[in-house]
């Protein structure tokens, strides 16, 4: 686990620390994400990353003033201090719920998840360098395709992990 050079014991206060933490980035960005939300990005900025196509992501921009474009290109440096927070936070959920069950798929899926949170913040970095150069230079191929690969992968990483975390701590052994 990526984590393992943690004391045990200081492991939980430590995710109530992180989880804390991201609690406060996420105040951070619903405020940031309230300009982006138009009838073009229903969702504001996740749209924004699952835009998938040049066409999609100019519609965005398009329907964007210049407060929303100040708040995606903040919003997308801001994620920057956010993504290292969310990794640590999973991976510690991840390695406390790898320690509450037996077996050697639950052992070799919680290590595979605990260095997949850190995989995620190398998927959501290139995801906004991508979306950080289109709302410079305008949506050209590759991208939004670019940007959208990225943006599932981050996801379904952090889902994973969320889903193993979770169960490991409702269904102990």
């Amino acid at each position: 686990m990526p984590l393992d050079f943690i004391p045990a014991p200081r492991r939980v206060r430590l995710l109530w620390i992180f989880i804390a933490l991201n609690l406060g980035f996420y105040a951070v960005f619903s405020w940031l994400d309230q300009p982006l939300r138009t009838p073009a990005a229903p969702a504001g900025i996740v749209s924004y990353e699952l835009a998938a196509n040049p066409l999609a992501a100019q519609a965005m921009l398009a329907s964007w003033d210049e407060t929303a474009h100040v708040s995606a290109a903040f919003g997308l440096g801001f994620d920057f201090l956010f993504m290292p927070s969310y990794a640590v936070a999973l991976s510690l959920a991840v390695m406390l719920a790898a320690g509450r069950r037996r077996g050697r798929f639950w052992a070799a899926a919680g290590k595979t998840l605990g260095w997949g949170a850190f995989a995620a913040v190398g998927f959501d970095a290139v995801e906004n360098i991508a979306l950080f150069s289109i709302l410079l230079y305008g949506a050209a191929s590759p991208l939004p395709e670019l940007a959208f690969v990225c943006a599932i992968i981050k996801f379904l990483i952090l889902l994973f992990g969320i889903f193993y975390a979770l169960t490991g701590w409702l269904f102990s052994q």
